[in-house]
């Protein structure tokens, strides 16, 4: 349910205008490893940057039947293919699930990502870089114009991220971005975030469970309280 609800929040994005990419991945982590991706962008791309298709003809090749064919090969399991339109020029969006996010990069459906998470102690490390991969064929120069992007939903605190574009959004969101037509430089596009290792839904729970633990010992002290001095006034002799 929740990850058909954020697909449909993300088909819905550039109806309210949000910044639009031409490329991007968009994660939504656990703090177990596992989640869920949603990766858009033109057919171009997806042939240039994850060789899905033949760049002669992109959108012939690059289609709803391939990309799932794709992702499912990789060990991912596709939720949603859809083809979309935006400012007259096809998208490809895919939705899936994924057990473990640090096997993502030897998947085969994300060469052009590198990505890691780690436990540091009591906080999740997340690491990693997207760049071309190699040999990857030269980007048309009518597809060159736009940002790509990496994001991420993160499931705890965030202590610390490394150049977040904008900070950290809406209290668990972090995103890095650059212009498609550096995306074949020899520059990758890093990113990285320190993390609690308990959720924001965990930590929310116990404070909850505490809280309500503390209201019914409060309570039973107060009603303690009352029932001894009941048997106080009882058992005193009159004056």
């Amino acid at each position: 349910m929740l990850s058909r609800l954020a697909a449909v929040l993300l088909l819905a994005a550039p109806l309210h205008g949000c910044l639009a990419y031409e490329y991007e991945h968009e994660f939504w982590l656990r703090t177990d490893g596992s989640g869920s991706v949603y990766v858009t962008g033109r057919p171009a791309l997806f042939v240039a940057f994850k060789g899905l298709g033949r760049l002669e003809d992109p959108e012939g090749t690059a289609t709803r039947e391939a990309a799932r064919a794709f992702f499912e090969k990789a060990g991912l399991r596709v939720n949603r293919v859809t083809i979309t339109r935006r400012g007259g020029q096809r998208y490809l969006f895919v939705s899936a699930d994924f057990d473990d996010v640090n096997r993502l990069s030897a998947s085969g459906a994300f060469p052009d990502l590198d990505i890691a998470l780690r436990r540091e102690g009591r906080r999740l490390h997340l690491a990693g870089a997207w760049r071309p991969p190699p040999a990857a064929p030269a980007v048309p120069l009518q597809h060159r114009e736009g940002l790509l992007a990496v994001r991420f939903h993160l499931p705890s605190k965030i202590y610390l991220h490394e150049n977040a574009h904008d900070g950290v959004e809406r209290g668990n969101i972090v995103s890095w971005r650059q212009e498609v037509a550096q995306a074949q430089s020899d520059r990758p596009l890093a990113f990285g975030a320190v993390m609690d290792d308990r959720s924001i839904l965990f930590s929310t729970v116990l404070l909850f469970g505490c809280a309500i633990g503390l209201a019914v010992l409060i309570l039973v002290s107060v009603f303690a309280l009352v029932r001894q001095r009941g048997r106080k006034q009882a058992t005193a002799p009159p004056h």
